[in-house]
């Protein structure tokens, strides 16, 4: 997933592994993650109104209106939408953690400036290539204390707008720069690297910035189940496409594998959302049912995630 639109400090920390109580305390809404049974995400066109009159426990959206700076969202905006007219909500943030993307506000032109996808040589070492299935987004060294120091100013950013957590989007990117994977790296310590930042990121928002209820939702890289201290970490997770790829069935060997890394973190507490861009009613219905069955969380919508979705006969409540 990644948000369609067409430097901070240096920060070393040591986290001895953060357990995760996020489940049961209630954030700003009055809500808990353990009340959700329904959840929407919107990263394009949002309209805080006309998604606070919606009946979803859980939003995701962007933090501002278009993804720049200077129509990000104000704190009294988003508690308005915590407790709007359709109900309580919890109001979480959108932010990539794996790859960077040219209308944010961090973004330097000079960085590409012909945008053709190759950083220039005065780019900052830990920018990668561009994703070609996404322009404007470009790989990045995500282990690399600089990138982590731009992610936390963006922290402060979504705290000061009072969002009750943030859903990390490109956690897969370990894949990427790991053993086998396509930037040809093949970085050994990739995977645990990337846990190891999600652990920072939950001790920055946790404990230095005193939010102890901070929401922690990583989109994909289920397979990071095999780290029971990235799991304790966590507060759930979302996975795309679990049982279709738009209207198309994945194979059961596709499913099955990322169900039984799915489970692993629902056996351990946490909340598992699955979200698939199924389209065709009775594919919806499918998809409703064999969720639900598995005590998962699901959210059938449209791809460019810029509306809001309500399937019939399984609004939300």
């Amino acid at each position: 997933m990644r948000f369609v639109f067409c430097i901070g400090f240096t920060l070393l920390l040591i986290v001895f592994g953060c357990s995760d109580s996020s489940l049961e305390v209630p954030n700003d809404s009055g809500y808990s993650l353990k009340d959700v049974n329904d959840f929407m995400i919107q990263l394009q066109n949002i309209d805080l109104d006309a998604i606070g009159n919606t009946k979803f426990d859980l939003v995701i959206i962007d933090y501002s209106r278009d993804g720049s700076e200077e129509l990000r969202f104000r704190a009294d905006e988003i508690r308005s939408l915590k407790v709007s007219p359709g109900g309580r909500k919890i109001v979480i943030s959108y932010i990539s953690i794996g790859e960077a993307s040219d209308f944010r506000w961090y973004w330097d032109p000079s960085w590409d400036s012909d945008r053709d996808g190759i950083p220039d040589p005065d780019a900052p070492p830990w920018l990668g290539p561009g994703n070609p299935d996404w322009p404007g987004s470009y790989k990045v060294k995500y282990w690399d204390s600089n990138w982590k120091s731009i992610v936390y100013t963006y922290l402060d950013k979504i705290l000061e707008a009072e969002f009750d957590g943030v859903f990390l989007d490109i956690i897969d990117a370990y894949i990427y720069w790991g053993p086998g994977g396509e930037s040809g790296l093949n970085r050994e310590t990739a995977e645990q690297e990337m846990v190891q930042f999600v652990k920072e990121i939950a001790h920055y928002t946790r404990v230095l910035k005193g939010k102890s209820d901070f929401i922690i939702i990583p989109n994909n890289g289920e397979g990071l189940s095999r780290h029971s201290d990235y799991v304790n970490t966590v507060s759930g997770i979302l996975r795309e496409s679990v049982w279709y790829v738009e209207n198309t069935p994945r194979s059961s060997q596709e499913t099955e594998y990322v169900i039984t890394n799915l489970d692993v973190f629902k056996e351990n507490g946490k909340v598992v959302f699955v979200l698939d861009y199924v389209t065709d009613q009775s594919l919806i219905g499918d998809f409703y049912n064999k969720a639900r069955a598995k005590g998962y969380i699901p959210y059938a919508t449209v791809r460019m995630l810029d509306r809001i979705t309500v399937n019939p006969g399984y609004e939300p409540d």
